[in-house]
């Protein structure tokens, strides 16, 4: 499948699912990062909160399923050489996605490393995309 046509499925399947996301734009969503702070529509970040969620389930299970089918493949070939080719390939995937998965951790951990004093408040702000509009971390603005 071209990216092309798989990017167009990604964004209308995206596009589709966001209609099922419930209405809360009566109530905006505040975050104090650096100082300064900026009010967000939850909708907004409802759908940040989907897409994550989305990205750290599916993306994991199709890597692990295109490098099974990678080892497979090799393993059908019956040559060494396909064979630790299609295990390197399989391993690298695995790799892939773990950090996709563990990406948001990461980020928060690089976050409290960099940021310093005001660490806090970028990483309530980032949990409150994280966890939806309707977690602790996201203040009512």
């Amino acid at each position: 499948m071209k990216k092309s046509k798989l990017f167009k499925l990604v964004a209308v399947a995206m596009m589709s699912i966001s209609l099922f996301v419930p209405n809360t734009l009566a109530v905006d969503v505040s975050c104090t990062a650096l100082g300064d702070t900026v009010v967000i529509d939850s909708s907004i970040v409802d759908l940040v909160h989907l897409v994550i969620r989305i990205i750290q389930i599916a993306v994991p299970i199709i890597l692990v399923i295109f490098g099974m089918f990678d080892l497979v493949k090799a393993m059908m070939s019956q040559k060494e050489d396909e064979i630790k080719k299609g295990q390197q390939i399989f391993i690298k995937r695995v790799l892939a996605a773990v950090l996709v998965f563990f990406v948001i951790a990461i980020v928060k951990f690089v976050i409290s490393a960099v940021a310093g004093n005001t660490s806090n408040e970028l990483i309530d702000c980032i949990n409150c995309f994280v966890e939806g509009s309707d977690s602790a971390y996201c203040p009512k603005g």
